[in-house]
């Protein structure tokens, strides 16, 4: 019971330094969202802590296939 609520508490307060450190990076700005865009982000609020340490989280989207005329 105990174990279970102190890492729930180490979950939470990892995603809310993960925000923070998207928050840092202007990633919640008003510019237009893609998939990179919206990729890093997700990655860095995954990855938070760690970003303090080095880490620089991004995404590459695959580039998509054009349609034929």
């Amino acid at each position: 019971m105990r174990t279970s609520i102190v890492l729930s508490v180490l979950v939470v307060l990892w995603l809310v330094i993960g925000i923070f450190a998207a928050f840092q990076r202007g990633y919640f700005s008003a510019e237009e969202t893609n998939c990179s865009s919206l990729g890093s982000t997700v990655v860095t609020i995954f990855v938070g802590p760690l970003n303090y340490f080095g880490v620089n989280p991004t995404v590459e989207c695959p580039p998509v296939p054009q349609p034929s005329e």
